[in-house]
C-alpha cells in the first residue's frame, strides 16, 4: 500500500471519528472534574471506544490487503 492510499484512509477514519465524537460528544466513564476557574476533563471511555473503532479498521485493512 502506497502512502498517498494510507493517508487517505487515515483521513476517513479521523473524518467517521469527528462526527461520531460530535454526536457522542462525553461518554459515561469520561471523568470530569470542575473547581474555580480550574476544569480538567480525561476522556478515558471515549479514548477506549476510539481505539476499539481504530483497531476494528486497521484490522480489516490488514485483511482484504
Amino acid at each position: 500500500m502506497n502512502m498517498g492510499k494510507l493517508f487517505i484512509i487515515l483521513g476517513i477514519a479521523f473524518i467517521l471519528i469527528g462526527i461520531i465524537w460530535t454526536f457522542i460528544g462525553k461518554l459515561p466513564g469520561d471523568i470530569s472534574f470542575k473547581r474555580g476557574n480550574f476544569s480538567f476533563h480525561f476522556p478515558i471511555m471515549t479514548s477506549i471506544v476510539v481505539s476499539i473503532i481504530l483497531s476494528l479498521i486497521f484490522y480489516l485493512l490488514g485483511k482484504f490487503r
